[in-house]
């Protein structure tokens, strides 16, 4: 019988890096909710940090982290990257998804206990390449998270998730129409999963915006924050 990608994931957790990262918002026993920003291929931690302090508006007892991703890109002679777009073999990507996610899940794990916090005060926001690793790794932890949010980006494997989803956060994906990265027909495949899968999601296209956040995406990410968190009303 052949290795799950569960048992595989288990047996790679003794080699997990310590992931680095830019922090903003609450410390370590004062922080009533945490929120992982994760970057996109080519950038590192200090891309997504950015979006914190629009954030703390809504949740201003919250405590951000963007870690860097445990890759050096393999595409440009600076920043991170979670796994390699140099290949597009489906296969290659999701071992990629998979080697990746056993780092993001000892971060996670880590960060967790640090701020002695639970699942349920845990948001998890990408972008890009950071989208596909929220929803690879937070519909397959144990217990469910507050929100995953996902800017121009996608659902790795969609076929693989009925047997492999283990919680059902909600999700908020929202993709420019003229991306020239991630195609945009990615956030309807990923919808349709999801959907498939009994996850609550709601989508927002963007005419005219290529692949980016604007600040129609970053209002509706801080809403979906505050609504999950029980942040203030801006």
């Amino acid at each position: 019988m052949g290795t799950t990608a569960r048992e595989m994931e288990k047996h790679a957790m003794a080699d997990t890096m310590d992931l680095k990262g830019p922090r903003l918002g609450r410390p370590a026993g004062e922080a009533d909710a945490l929120i992982i920003l994760l970057h996109g291929l080519g950038a590192d931690g200090n891309d997504l940090i950015g979006l914190a302090p629009h954030f703390a508006q809504a949740l201003p007892g919250a405590a951000f982290v963007s870690p860097h991703a445990p890759y050096p890109c393999d595409m440009a002679p600076f920043g991170r990257q979670w796994f390699s777009f140099q290949v597009h073999d489906p296969a290659a990507v999701l071992n990629g998804v998979r080697a990746a996610a056993v780092h993001l899940n000892a971060f996670i794990d880590k960060e967790l206990e640090t701020f002695a916090l639970a699942e349920d005060r845990l948001a998890l926001v990408g972008f890009s390449q950071g989208t596909m690793m929220a929803l690879h790794v937070g519909l397959r932890r144990a217990r469910p998270c507050a929100a995953v949010i996902g800017y121009s980006g996608g659902l790795i494997a969609p076929e693989l998730l009925p047997a492999e989803i283990a919680s059902r956060p909600p999700v908020l994906l929202v993709h420019g129409e003229a991306d020239e990265v991630i195609d945009f027909d990615a956030m309807a495949a990923a919808q349709a999963a999801l959907k498939a899968n009994e996850v609550a999601v709601r989508t927002i296209a963007r005419a005219g915006l290529g692949h980016a956040i604007d600040e129609v995406g970053l209002a509706a990410g801080t809403a979906m924050l505050r609504d999950s968190l029980g942040g203030e009303s801006l």
